[in-house]
């Protein structure tokens, strides 16, 4: 036997699962908290829509929204990220990738050693090439360490096309 509670969802009346009415107000708090906080039209209308999904459902006033229905409806809303990130949540909700040291496969005059310090640091190669160049000449860095970095650092990987979604074939 499960309990259930009366509640209004966006002005409709619906007689609810205990588990289920927490399931959905966890839900709509999420979202609020990612709403700007003087918007209160938005979620209003996000719980009429709801209400919507769950009157499709629920054949008679007597029927009971189940925990099934609430995800059904959650599902077709979509996640709460959807709505934007949380209020006064500084970070960001994806970590940037790291960023690794390739040698160019576009930008290369040699190895693509120069071209891939320059991607990595934003720099322009062809400064980095002449920087290199002088200090190969004047003693301050041996050939020795461009041929290091050309065999230790990776090649970048190559583009990868979708021949599926290509607009010119």
């Amino acid at each position: 036997m499960k309990e259930t509670v009366q509640v209004n969802i966006g002005s409709v009346a619906f007689t609810i699962d205990r588990d289920a009415c927490g399931v959905l107000r966890r839900y709509l708090d999420d979202i609020a908290s990612r709403l700007p906080a003087d918007d209160t039209e938005t979620l209003g209308d996000i719980e009429r829509r709801i209400a919507e999904m769950l009157r499709e459902r629920v054949s008679s006033p007597m029927r009971v929204v189940s925990l099934d229905m609430v995800h059904s409806a959650m599902m077709r809303m979509g996640v709460p990220a959807d709505f934007g990130t949380r209020r006064g949540d500084a970070r960001p909700q994806q970590e940037e990738p790291s960023r690794r040291l390739y040698r160019s496969r576009t930008d290369r005059s040699i190895a693509g050693v120069c071209g891939g310090l320059a991607e990595f640091f934003g720099s322009d190669p062809t400064l980095l090439r002449l920087l290199t160049l002088l200090l190969i000449l004047f003693g301050g860095l041996s050939i020795w360490v461009y041929i290091v970095l050309w065999i230790i650092v990776p090649e970048a990987p190559a583009p990868k096309f979708n021949l599926k979604n290509d607009k010119h074939r």
